[in-house]
């Protein structure tokens, strides 16, 4: 296993830095000339100050500087002279793989001998405990999750946290519930605070930090009464050019990129708020003749190394990505940052915007809000938010138990959706009142109480926040002071570069043909509804006695919509025409029910070319719509007017039993299949339609999210003699 490259290691055999030296200024000189490779280099301002606290203080330090100016380097040096000093290895908490490989890179490039410990490398970590047990790494870069690693926990922790020479926690924003990345698994390290022998230094750094963040992060890392410093230094950026090129619809905004990209600087990151966004940038840029790629939470971990080599080689001119690509990612040169879509706070948008600039005189910063950007923010705002009647459910059901049980299991038990549930156990799980063992998870019997009053402030602030992105989005004022005051950076003046310091710097204007070449893009049609080919399992512990395949001659085919509700295209279309098309009932007791509208016939237009594309084996026989309570209007006209176009029969809709559908939106698969089961069905008029149809019927909806109404929809027709089952909706959820 290599330990890194270039120079000379720290530990064993390095040279003696503090003998050969007279101070430890001196000593941390050599140190960072080392890091750098260059004789002339010199630490920043504020560098000096917490290498010195950490080294010769044992002081617990959190250092809130912008991106760039080297906070690596600080603990890099104090790992050397620590090292030298006869303490053991650096451990570093940090949030990403890509940020673990360009700290093990740098860390190479010193001489320090770095490796880590994350779910990419899991065939190496027998090598990396004999290297640790041989004192023979000088820093282990270990994911927050990893803290809570069963195995990871209790045969390696104890031993790291009693020889640790220096805990550093990168990213340390995280910690906190008020950060715009907070992440629970980070609130274990204050348990591997309390763990450290008295008079092990402590690092945490961020570049993203108000008062309220920096408030909070100082008390976790005080825990015991530990007195925390903390250097703050400007955080102004003064190779940015930061601009906003507002309210601009889709087309627009897509043709300003396949105009006007190639007119950036050097290369660079194209932001999307979406994963379907960012994929579709990317392939209509490819299309234009552009060299981006897209890189996604849903990248593969190899292909997400061999984009980020891609980007920092400049073999492409940008990736399109989504917030995936983030902390940590290194290319001192990134040429442009380009958002289209505004994250949901500012203090999240100077984080991504940092990556820009960072050893350039310029970096173009440029903003191209959306109308959907307020809906994306409530959901991912909602999302992480922890609900106690779910904590509950959750709680009662490991307490009941007599084993400990999976998160699959766990899914049958409570109706929490797959992520929702993973964010709740570490919550629970931080909080002490779950815990994880080998083969799942049980209660720990400590109480658990819901923090109402935190999570009401918490969600309070981030309306806040997402108001404050608004408001840059409209200052007349300087962005980049505007952002260092979202920071609470007292230094903040007018930049002198921005679009509101020295006028627009980047093209207004977007020909037609770019737009053109946008709009059609974006009114490509057409995305495919795979059928579900397996029951979830545990169904018989909800009443549903169906396990394993779903029977083939149950099963619907392969469906189609017209689009995504987060395509930058159709999506956005389709969000007015599915509110205009929701029936609502009056609060008054004697008001009436306002029907919504029908579909619009520029949408049937493009569902008929869904169709015309299709490509089938066997045309359809005939239509049936799916029963709607929400927006009877919006499916009812768009099966009539496909039933009229096509020349097809309306064979009528299937029946809502026992009430229809119960529980709400979201839930997870077993608990969403469990609400519809029996609930959907061929009552006597429909089949009787049935009866003369011996090929496929296409099988309507507005709107599928997690297709089990759709599947048990057709599981009925099949099971009253319908041959195939072709879904058809307006959209796919997400």
């Amino acid at each position: 296993m290599a330990w890194g490259v270039g120079g000379e290691h720290y530990g064993r055999g390095m040279p003696d830095v503090m003998q050969e030296t007279t101070s430890l200024a001196e000593g941390a000189r050599a140190a960072l000339r080392r890091l750098v490779g260059r004789e002339d280099a010199d630490f920043r301002d504020g560098q000096l100050e917490a290498v010195r606290a950490l080294v010769e203080d044992r002081a617990r330090v959190l250092v809130v500087q912008r991106t760039g100016w080297g906070k690596s380097a600080v603990y890099f040096v104090a790992t050397a002279l620590r090292r030298q000093q006869g303490a053991g290895p650096t451990v570093i908490v940090s949030p990403l793989l890509a940020l673990m490989r360009d700290q093990i890179a740098a860390a190479g490039r010193a001489g320090v001998r770095a490796v880590t410990m994350n779910s990419a490398n899991a065939t190496e970590w027998d090598d990396v405990r004999s290297a640790l047990a041989a004192d023979e790494v000088d820093v282990l870069l270990v994911s927050p999750e990893r803290l809570n690693n069963p195995r990871f926990r209790e045969e390696q922790l104890p031993d790291l946290a009693a020889r640790c020479g220096l805990l550093v926690v990168d990213e340390a924003h995280c910690i906190s519930d008020w950060g715009h990345d907070f992440r629970p698994d980070y609130r274990r390290i204050r348990n591997l605070l309390d763990a450290l022998p008295e008079g092990t230094p402590v690092l945490a750094t961020t570049a993203t930090a108000n008062e309220r963040v920096v408030d909070d992060v100082v008390e976790q890392l005080g825990v015991g009464g530990a007195t925390v410093r903390t250097i703050r230094g400007p955080l102004a950026r003064a190779s940015l050019r930061l601009g906003v090129l507002p309210r601009l619809a889709p087309d627009q905004r897509l043709g300003w990129l396949l105009a006007h990209l190639g007119t950036l600087p050097g290369s660079g990151i194209i932001y999307c708020l979406t994963v379907s966004a960012a994929q579709d940038v990317a392939e209509a840029l490819r299309a234009a003749g552009h060299e981006v790629a897209a890189y996604t939470g849903r990248t593969d971990t190899e292909d997400r190394e061999r984009l980020e080599a891609a980007l920092r080689d400049n073999q492409v001119k940008a990736l399109v990505a989504t917030s995936a690509l983030g902390m940590g990612f290194d290319k001192p040169d990134l040429g442009f940052v380009v958002h289209l879509g505004a994250p949901s706070s500012p203090v999240a948008y100077y984080q991504q915007v940092g990556r820009a600039g960072r050893a350039t005189e310029r970096a173009d910063v440029l903003l191209l809000p959306g109308s959907e950007d307020r809906d994306i923010w409530n959901y991912f705002a909602t999302v992480s938010m922890p609900r106690q009647d779910q904590a509950d459910a959750v709680l009662t059901a490991l307490a009941e138990s007599d084993r400990p049980l999976s998160t699959p299991a766990l899914e049958t038990i409570v109706d929490v959706r797959r992520t929702r549930l993973e964010l709740l156990l570490k919550v629970l799980d931080v909080d002490g009142a779950v815990g994880k063992v080998p083969g799942g998870w049980t209660a720990t019997g400590r109480p658990w109480v819901y923090d109402k009053e935190r999570y009401t402030r918490v969600a309070e602030a981030r309306v806040r926040e997402a108001e404050l992105m608004v408001a840059y989005q409209q200052t007349e004022g300087c962005r980049m002071a505007f952002l260092q005051e979202c920071l609470d950076d007292a230094t903040a003046q007018p930049c002198g570069r921005c679009d509101r310091c020295a006028g627009a710097w980047f093209p207004e204007e977007i020909p037609q043909e770019a737009v053109g070449s946008a709009r059609e893009r974006l009114g490509a049609v057409g995305v495919p509804i795979d059928p579900r080919a397996q029951w979830p399992t545990g169904m018989p512990r909800l009443g549903v006695e169906v396990k394993g395949k779903i029977p083939t001659e149950e099963q619907a085919a392969e469906g189609r919509a017209l689009t995504r509700l987060s395509d930058l295209g159709w999506g956005q279309r389709l969000r007015a025409v599915l509110e205009a098309g929701t029936s609502r009932v009056s609060d008054d007791p004697d008001g009436e029910t306002t029907v919504g509208s029908p579909v619009p016939e520029e949408v049937t237009r493009a569902v008929v070319q869904v169709l015309s594309g299709w490509g089938w084996a066997q045309r359809p026989e005939g239509v049936v719509a799916m029963p709607s309570r929400r927006r009877p209007a919006v499916v009812g006209s768009l099966a009539e007017q496909i039933s009229q176009i096509g020349r097809l029969p309306l064979l009528g809709t299937l029946d809502l039993a026992h009430g229809g559908p119960v529980g709400e939106p979201g839930g997870n698969s077993a608990f969403r299949l469990a609400n519809v089961w029996d609930r959907v069905v061929v009552g006597p008029e429909l089949r009787e339609a049935l009866s003369g149809v011996r090929g496929p019927v296409l099988l309507v909806d507005d709107v599928v999210d997690s297709r089990w109404t759709m599947t048990v929809a057709a599981r009925a027709l099949r099971r009253a003699g319908v041959e195939a089952v072709l879904p058809l909706a307006l959209a796919i959820e997400g």
